[in-house]
């Protein structure tokens, strides 16, 4: 082994010292045998050749597919993780709110003999004492609705109660609250647990008649301005002129609204006549008779009295926000509520009712009840 590496050493330094002296040498004629380096590996020209092209195909590869792998790369990243847990929706009130409000309904006009009217509402067992159609809901809507657990709801209604004698004379009893348990199946788009699953709901008991919610005072508004009605101020001869045409369509709303506003006048018109009977506005002083700068934005509460097409009149509010242009006031929309004092929340109040004739009357008796 030693014998074969001297002369390979003795060429490569000819060579250095050639290339050094610009010498020509001689190079051997024939080239030793491979030979296992010292990790044993066997190595030749032609093998590191092969090598050598092989790796610049590799590094090629590599280049080649690089916005593939990129691609790839990205949409893997944004697709959404297979094992991530989907947020659960939230479930709806609407489907048991609306069948408690039809069981309330059907549990006022039942009575002895009828309480299989009941039966799609409620599977217990019902014996009712009352005559049937001896109290029925004219009007009911729901006013509270709340999930006790999972699929399973407490709402409750509120229904305008008239009751019937034998005599066929009705009495209003004014409005009374019904609160029932609602189990419901189904999705959670329906007010149950179940994905896929059929809705349905089932009452869990006869209603409970409850006591009225609490009444609130509501906050102060903004409007603390008193205007009157004054034809004087521009800004009241605004709002007149603006809900007369919006009210009666007896002339152009154009002329009295901001450029760009899409507001219509009520079509039909319900109204043949409107008096505007006192405005509020969210100004300072006691007195407006000039318009100010372009662009100043005045807030205001209008009450009108409208008389209808049969002659009767009707007493309207309408908040209003008006905006100066070219030295008139000008409406720049209908505000969906009238606006209220910033930090000025709604205050408990006493509840009070005024009973009707009717209902005065009807106290004197016993009133009929389900049992």
């Amino acid at each position: 082994m030693k014998r074969q590496r001297r002369p390979r050493k003795a060429a490569k330094k000819q060579l250095v010292q050639a290339e050094g002296w610009d010498e020509e040498v001689d190079e051997p004629l024939e080239a030793p045998e491979d030979e296992p380096d010292e990790t044993g590996w066997k190595t030749s020209t032609a093998q590191m050749a092969g090598l050598s092209r092989l790796v610049r195909a590799g590094v090629w590869a590599l280049v080649v597919s690089g916005p593939v792998l990129g691609a790839l790369a990205f949409l893997s990243s944004s697709a959404p993780a297979q094992g991530a847990a989907k947020p659960a929706a939230a479930a709806s009130p609407v489907g048991p709110a609306g069948f408690a409000e039809l069981f309330v309904s059907a549990y006022l006009q039942a009575g002895q003999g009828t309480e299989r009217d009941l039966a799609p509402y409620y599977s217990g067992s019902v014996a009712l004492a009352v005559k049937p159609g001896t109290r029925t809901a004219t009007q009911s809507t729901v006013i509270a609705s709340r999930e006790v657990q999972p699929g399973y709801w407490s709402v409750t209604v509120a229904a305008d109660v008239t009751a019937h004698d034998d005599k066929g004379k009705s009495t209003r009893l004014g409005v009374q609250y019904f609160r029932v348990g609602i189990q419901a199946t189904g999705p959670a788009g329906a007010g149950g647990t179940e994905q896929g699953a059929t809705a349905g709901y089932a009452a869990t008991s006869l209603p409970a008649q409850v006591a009225a919610p609490a009444a609130l005072k509501p906050g102060g508004l903004a409007y603390e301005t008193d205007r009157g009605s004054s034809s004087a101020d521009p800004s009241v001869e605004t709002a007149r002129g603006f809900l007369a045409a919006y009210l009666t369509g007896t002339t152009e709303l154009d002329r009295y609204t901001s450029p760009g506003t899409r507001l219509q006048p009520i079509s039909p018109a319900p109204y043949a006549a409107v008096k505007v009977t006192g405005v509020q506005d969210d100004s300072s002083g006691s007195g407006q008779q000039k318009v100010p700068a372009d662009g100043t934005v005045l807030h205001q509460l209008v009450q009108v009295d409208a008389t209808d097409q049969a002659g009767s009149p009707v007493s309207l509010n309408y908040a209003l926000t008006l905006k100066s242009r070219a030295g008139r006031w000008e409406v720049a929309s209908v505000d969906d509520a009238p606006a209220i004092r910033a930090s000025s929340p709604p205050s408990a109040a006493p509840h009070t009712t005024t009973p009707s004739p009717d209902a005065a009357t009807a106290s004197d008796s016993p009133s009929p009840s389900n049992s």
